[in-house]
Protein backbone atom coordinates (compact mmCIF):
# COMPACT_ATOMS: atom_id res chain seq x y z
CA UNK A 1 0.00 0.00 0.00
CA UNK A 2 1.23 3.27 -1.10
CA UNK A 3 1.82 5.95 2.03
CA UNK A 4 -0.56 9.23 1.84
CA UNK A 5 0.57 12.38 0.54
CA UNK A 6 1.17 14.01 3.69
CA UNK A 7 3.31 10.86 4.85
CA UNK A 8 5.19 11.30 1.26
CA UNK A 9 5.91 15.21 2.21
CA UNK A 10 6.77 14.43 5.74
CA UNK A 11 9.71 11.72 4.39
CA UNK A 12 10.84 14.69 1.99
CA UNK A 13 10.91 16.96 4.36
CA UNK A 14 12.72 14.75 6.82
CA UNK A 15 15.11 13.45 4.41
CA UNK A 16 15.89 16.94 3.16
CA UNK A 17 16.47 18.10 6.75
CA UNK A 18 19.01 15.38 7.15
CA UNK A 19 20.85 16.44 3.67
CA UNK A 20 20.88 20.10 4.60
CA UNK A 21 22.04 19.07 8.70
CA UNK A 22 25.19 16.77 6.57
CA UNK A 23 26.06 19.27 4.30
CA UNK A 24 26.49 22.13 7.11
CA UNK A 25 28.03 19.52 9.06
CA UNK A 26 31.38 19.85 6.76
CA UNK A 27 31.32 23.12 7.90
CA UNK A 28 30.44 23.36 11.10
CA UNK A 29 31.88 20.84 13.97
CA UNK A 30 29.77 18.23 14.24
CA UNK A 31 29.06 15.02 16.51
CA UNK A 32 30.57 11.65 15.39
CA UNK A 33 27.02 9.62 15.02
CA UNK A 34 25.87 12.16 12.36
CA UNK A 35 25.37 10.07 8.98
CA UNK A 36 26.27 11.18 4.96
CA UNK A 37 23.03 12.47 3.44
CA UNK A 38 20.83 9.85 1.92
CA UNK A 39 18.01 11.52 0.21
CA UNK A 40 14.90 9.47 -0.62
CA UNK A 41 13.61 9.11 -3.56
CA UNK A 42 10.09 11.24 -3.80
CA UNK A 43 7.69 9.55 -6.31
CA UNK A 44 3.81 9.36 -6.78
CA UNK A 45 2.10 11.41 -4.72
CA UNK A 46 4.77 14.61 -5.06
CA UNK A 47 2.83 15.77 -8.17
CA UNK A 48 -0.25 16.00 -5.62
CA UNK A 49 1.42 19.03 -4.40
CA UNK A 50 1.96 22.75 -5.90
CA UNK A 51 5.99 23.10 -4.96
CA UNK A 52 7.44 26.31 -5.96
CA UNK A 53 10.24 25.71 -8.37
CA UNK A 54 13.02 25.93 -6.14
CA UNK A 55 11.56 23.40 -3.83
CA UNK A 56 10.69 21.12 -6.64
CA UNK A 57 14.45 21.31 -7.70
CA UNK A 58 15.22 20.35 -4.30
CA UNK A 59 13.65 17.54 -4.94
CA UNK A 60 14.69 16.50 -8.41
CA UNK A 61 18.24 16.80 -7.45
CA UNK A 62 17.52 14.28 -4.04
CA UNK A 63 15.83 12.11 -6.70
CA UNK A 64 18.82 12.04 -8.83
CA UNK A 65 21.04 11.51 -6.12
CA UNK A 66 19.48 8.46 -5.27
CA UNK A 67 19.09 7.19 -8.64
CA UNK A 68 23.05 7.67 -9.58
CA UNK A 69 23.79 6.16 -5.91
CA UNK A 70 21.32 2.98 -6.96
CA UNK A 71 22.59 2.60 -10.15
CA UNK A 72 26.29 2.90 -8.30
CA UNK A 73 25.21 0.39 -5.90
CA UNK A 74 23.78 -2.30 -8.45
CA UNK A 75 20.43 -1.91 -7.50
CA UNK A 76 19.73 -0.57 -10.63
CA UNK A 77 21.17 -1.19 -14.42
CA UNK A 78 21.87 1.69 -16.32
CA UNK A 79 19.56 2.82 -19.30
CA UNK A 80 20.44 4.96 -22.13
CA UNK A 81 19.40 8.35 -21.77
CA UNK A 82 15.76 8.98 -23.11
CA UNK A 83 15.03 11.31 -25.40
CA UNK A 84 13.32 13.84 -23.61
CA UNK A 85 15.80 14.00 -20.58
CA UNK A 86 18.62 14.87 -23.65
CA UNK A 87 16.31 17.91 -24.25
CA UNK A 88 16.01 18.97 -20.81
CA UNK A 89 19.36 18.44 -19.95
CA UNK A 90 20.21 20.92 -23.59
CA UNK A 91 17.89 23.31 -22.56
CA UNK A 92 19.40 23.42 -19.31
CA UNK A 93 22.69 23.91 -20.67
CA UNK A 94 21.85 26.77 -23.21
CA UNK A 95 20.15 28.77 -20.64
CA UNK A 96 22.83 28.64 -18.15
CA UNK A 97 24.97 29.54 -21.32
CA UNK A 98 22.94 32.29 -21.69
CA UNK A 99 22.31 33.46 -18.24
CA UNK A 100 26.33 33.61 -18.22
CA UNK A 101 26.29 35.73 -21.31
CA UNK A 102 28.15 38.75 -21.05
CA UNK A 103 25.72 42.48 -20.89
CA UNK A 104 28.59 43.75 -23.19
CA UNK A 105 29.67 40.73 -25.51
CA UNK A 106 32.56 40.95 -28.20
CA UNK A 107 31.76 40.21 -32.02
CA UNK A 108 33.71 36.61 -31.32
CA UNK A 109 31.52 36.10 -28.37
CA UNK A 110 28.42 36.91 -30.47
CA UNK A 111 29.34 34.63 -33.18
CA UNK A 112 30.28 31.87 -30.75
CA UNK A 113 26.68 31.63 -29.51
CA UNK A 114 25.28 31.65 -33.06
CA UNK A 115 27.86 29.44 -34.30
CA UNK A 116 27.09 26.91 -31.22
CA UNK A 117 23.21 27.16 -32.15
CA UNK A 118 24.54 26.22 -36.07
CA UNK A 119 26.52 23.17 -34.85
CA UNK A 120 23.86 22.12 -32.25
CA UNK A 121 21.28 22.08 -35.32
CA UNK A 122 23.59 19.86 -37.40
CA UNK A 123 25.35 17.70 -34.45
CA UNK A 124 22.12 17.18 -32.15
CA UNK A 125 21.72 12.90 -31.21
CA UNK A 126 18.21 13.21 -32.38
CA UNK A 127 17.91 13.76 -36.42
CA UNK A 128 14.43 14.77 -36.10
CA UNK A 129 15.14 17.33 -33.52
CA UNK A 130 18.20 18.83 -35.10
CA UNK A 131 16.31 18.98 -38.23
CA UNK A 132 13.43 20.95 -36.36
CA UNK A 133 15.63 23.19 -34.42
CA UNK A 134 17.53 24.15 -37.97
CA UNK A 135 13.84 25.42 -39.07
CA UNK A 136 13.41 27.14 -35.57
CA UNK A 137 16.64 28.70 -36.64
CA UNK A 138 16.21 29.83 -40.17
CA UNK A 139 12.69 31.27 -38.91
CA UNK A 140 14.12 33.26 -35.71
CA UNK A 141 17.82 34.01 -36.55
CA UNK A 142 20.03 34.57 -33.38
CA UNK A 143 19.80 37.35 -31.28
CA UNK A 144 22.80 38.00 -29.00
CA UNK A 145 23.93 41.91 -28.66
CA UNK A 146 23.81 41.29 -24.73
CA UNK A 147 23.04 38.76 -22.22
CA UNK A 148 19.38 39.81 -22.25
CA UNK A 149 18.92 39.86 -25.39
CA UNK A 150 20.37 36.20 -25.84
CA UNK A 151 18.03 35.19 -22.98
CA UNK A 152 15.45 36.79 -23.98
CA UNK A 153 15.49 35.21 -27.81
CA UNK A 154 16.35 31.63 -26.25
CA UNK A 155 13.88 31.96 -24.28
CA UNK A 156 11.19 32.52 -27.34
CA UNK A 157 12.75 29.53 -29.08
CA UNK A 158 12.52 27.58 -26.43
CA UNK A 159 8.61 28.55 -26.51
CA UNK A 160 8.62 27.99 -30.51
CA UNK A 161 10.10 23.91 -29.65
CA UNK A 162 7.68 23.40 -26.22
CA UNK A 163 4.30 24.85 -29.25
CA UNK A 164 5.10 22.28 -31.65
CA UNK A 165 5.22 19.58 -29.02
CA UNK A 166 1.79 20.75 -27.17
CA UNK A 167 3.98 21.84 -24.24
CA UNK A 168 3.70 24.99 -22.12
CA UNK A 169 4.95 28.21 -22.97
CA UNK A 170 7.25 29.91 -20.22
CA UNK A 171 6.73 33.61 -19.52
CA UNK A 172 10.09 34.61 -20.63
CA UNK A 173 9.72 37.94 -18.28
CA UNK A 174 10.60 35.62 -15.80
CA UNK A 175 13.64 33.76 -17.63
CA UNK A 176 16.33 35.42 -15.25
CA UNK A 177 14.40 33.93 -12.27
CA UNK A 178 14.38 30.45 -13.91
CA UNK A 179 17.83 30.53 -15.31
CA UNK A 180 19.82 33.60 -13.85
CA UNK A 181 23.52 33.52 -13.49
CA UNK A 182 25.83 31.07 -11.84
CA UNK A 183 26.97 32.26 -8.49
CA UNK A 184 30.30 31.36 -8.48
CA UNK A 185 33.24 33.09 -6.91
CA UNK A 186 35.92 35.34 -8.25
CA UNK A 187 33.86 35.22 -11.65
CA UNK A 188 35.24 31.49 -12.46
CA UNK A 189 31.58 31.14 -13.93
CA UNK A 190 31.72 33.88 -17.30
CA UNK A 191 32.07 33.31 -20.62
CA UNK A 192 35.42 32.65 -21.56
CA UNK A 193 36.72 35.51 -23.70
CA UNK A 194 37.61 38.96 -23.41
CA UNK A 195 34.66 41.21 -23.04
CA UNK A 196 34.68 45.21 -24.08
CA UNK A 197 33.40 47.19 -21.78
CA UNK A 198 31.81 50.63 -22.71
CA UNK A 199 33.95 53.48 -21.28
Amino acid sequence: MSDSPLEVLRKACESLGHCFSSHFSRILPSSPEQQPCKASVVTGWSSVFSFSSSKRRILDDANRLQLNENILEGKITSAPITKEELGRATWILLHTVAAQFPDHPTRQQRQDAKELMSILSRLYPCKECADHFKEVLKANPVQAGSQDEFSQWLCHVHNVVNRSLGKRIFPCHRVNARWGKLDCPDHSCDVQGKTIYPL
